[in-house]
């Protein structure tokens, strides 16, 4: 964030938690200070939603940020060093990988999955087998991608099937304790690896009134994205519900939101600064899309979907244009193309916390 905003002189970055906010005396009270301001807007979007079970809290592998994604590419690399040395009982367990949601965490997840279990660990361990190796897909909704269209609902199943992977719709995880998955229907999984992308809830923030707090923990806000009932405060992307004629049960929970609603903020603070009329927010769909695999994924339009080779390149093209800079836009590019016709990947640190002996 530094290195992005080097030449905009008037920003300044802080790292801390934030603590409360107090909107009569316009202060946010963090970790490090408290800090007055004139407009406050509130971005920091949703975290893992377990929906009550602790349980699952304690025991699953969440991906909702950076340092969860480390610590679950830490786990993966792990397992397959602990399947080497494992007793015949372990094996089992070790060998179930499961994937609980599927929606485009779910579905991308699985399929790099079933990918690396076909073109990297025969390479990576040849001395073991790893054809027992399972990837469970559970969803409670009767589709794949649910939001998507019925098209792309048909062909994500059908790629992950034949990938391989074990789709399950319709079906509700009630439990797990770490090493067995349990299912509303009475059935277990024996599993070690749970990874929950099965739904998010908003982050909490002291200081918003309880009556701006919608369900799933958003804050509700008016056309220009001020959270209803305050003053000066805002709240943009996931963290936001904005009732509109086109969404009158809020916006999708998608980047392309929070980056549309953080522009329009922007240019309304400028009008303000030149005392003119705000303008209030409105959504366009730009379409949705997921990878499944090496050649597959799906794309949704605003009039038309398309599956296959096409949907991948578009996929890969459009993410590749949203890498910041053009550095980092030719090596991720590099890393692509070595990935595409070496069927390999170049992921396999396993990042550890070093310990420190003091004396």
């Amino acid at each position: 964030m530094r290195k992005v905003f080097q030449h905009s002189k008037n920003v300044r970055i802080r790292i801390a938690d934030v603590k409360s906010v107090d909107t009569e005396n316009k202060i946010l009270k963090t970790s490090i200070a408290d800090f007055e301001y004139d407009f406050l807007v509130i971005a920091f979007g949703c975290t893992t939603n377990y929906f009550g079970n602790t349980e699952l809290e304690k025991h699953a592998f969440p991906m909702k940020s950076i340092p969860e994604a480390i610590q679950l590419r830490n786990r993966i690399l792990q397992t397959f060093e602990d399947v080497l040395v494992a007793s015949p009982e372990e094996i089992p367990s070790l060998m179930n990988f499961v994937i609980v949601g599927g929606g485009q965490t779910g579905v991308e997840l699985a399929g790099a999955l079933s990918e690396m279990k076909t073109n990297v660990l025969p390479k990576d361990y040849p001395d073991k087998d790893f054809a027992s190796l399972r990837i469970h897909l559970i969803e409670s909704s009767p589709h794949l991608l649910n939001p998507m269209s019925d098209a792309s609902h048909e062909a994500s199943r059908k790629y992950l099937t034949k990938m391989g992977v074990d789709v399950r719709t319709e079906t509700y995880v009630s439990n797990y304790d770490g090493k067995i998955v349990s299912l509303k229907s009475g059935e277990t999984i024996a599993a070690r690896n749970v990874i929950w992308a099965a739904g998010i809830t908003g982050n909490t923030l002291d200081g918003i009134p309880t009556t701006s707090v919608i369900r799933g923990g958003r804050m509700l806000v008016n056309r220009f994205n001020e959270i209803q009932g305050m003053n000066d405060v805002f709240a943009i992307g996931d963290i936001c519900s904005m009732v509109t004629p086109k969404y009158p049960n809020g916006h999708p929970q998608l980047a392309a939101v929070a980056n549309d609603q953080a522009k329009m903020l922007a240019k309304n603070f400028k009008l303000r600064l030149k005392n003119k009329p705000q303008q209030e927010f409105e959504y366009h769909d730009k379409g949705s899309m997921a990878t499944v695999g090496k050649r597959k994924a799906v794309v949704d339009l605003p009039k038309f979907s398309f599956q296959g080779r096409l949907a991948w390149l578009t996929w890969m093209l459009v993410h590749l244009m949203l890498i910041l800079s053009i550095k980092n836009k030719i090596s991720i590019f590099i890393d692509w193309m070595f990935s595409y016709f070496s069927n390999d990947s170049t992921l396999r640190v396993i990042l550890k916390p070093a310990a420190r002996k003091i004396k």
